[in-house]
């Protein structure tokens, strides 16, 4: 089961003001628009539409709080980057967010969501800027993953490692895919460590040959008139074989 499954929307906040007072634990999730941001959140949590996804980026403009456990919240940041946004809603993105992520005692880690194509652009390292001044650590999902091959993959992850090491030794990332559910159980161990939350048993393969492993035999089709598995793993009559009945 995933760790967010059981995950339901709380409410939607404007102002400082109205943040949540039982929160003892937070995980924020932040990126630039339409950079995957809401299906990663959707995939994590093993549902279509708990954050919701738009065709129109940068629709998210306060902070959603969803519960995880009581008082454990997952925060859906407001996307950034979108230049058709009104200024406007900018300054009030701008206002919300940085006096969030810079004094929000129960946040306890940001996941970044980074399109693995355009990864550690200007607007992240600002996000960064605003943020790595608290202490606290940043996890970087390179979404989207699946557009790429498995070498340039493998490339751009070496390179963002790389950038975020320079800024921070608290900074980690990792690549993610919504499209094709891969990194969700990666994703899943750091959020329950923020959240101090255990990550649910999973299943294990089963082990080659044993009882739960997959049956690789073929099972021939019966033949008309005959039940399931009848002349199966027969050999076809031959010369020899006729002989010896008639004999």
């Amino acid at each position: 089961m995933p760790l967010l499954q059981q995950a339901t929307f709380l409410t939607t906040v404007a102002h400082l003001r109205d943040l949540p007072e039982d929160s003892v634990a937070e995980v924020a999730f932040v990126g630039r628009s339409n950079a995957g941001k809401s299906s990663a959140i959707n995939t994590l949590a093993g549902r279509v539409r708990l954050a919701y996804v738009s065709k129109t980026p940068g629709r998210t403009q306060h902070l959603n709080y969803f519960t995880v456990q009581p008082g454990k919240y997952l925060v859906d940041l407001p996307g950034y980057g979108f230049a058709k946004t009104p200024a406007a809603i900018r300054g009030q993105w701008e206002g919300l967010l940085g006096p969030y992520l810079q004094q929000r005692s129960p946040l306890a880690g940001l996941v970044m969501i980074m399109d693995i194509r355009h990864p550690m652009t200007d607007l992240d390292r600002r996000m960064m800027d605003w943020y790595l001044p608290t202490g606290r650590p940043i996890h970087v999902l390179l979404s989207k993953a699946d557009k790429l091959s498995r070498q340039e993959q493998t490339k751009v992850l070496r390179q963002v490692k790389q950038a975020l090491a320079e800024l921070s030794e608290r900074c980690s990332v990792q690549l993610f895919s919504s499209l094709k559910k891969t990194g969700v159980e990666e994703c899943e161990d750091v959020l329950g460590a923020w959240l101090d939350i255990p990550v649910p048993p999973r299943k294990k393969p089963p082990v080659k040959g044993g009882p739960g492993a997959k049956c690789l035999d073929i099972v021939a089709a019966p033949a008309q008139g005959g039940e399931a598995g009848d002349g199966a793993n027969r050999r076809p009559p031959d010369e020899s074989d006729a002989a010896s009945r008639s004999s």
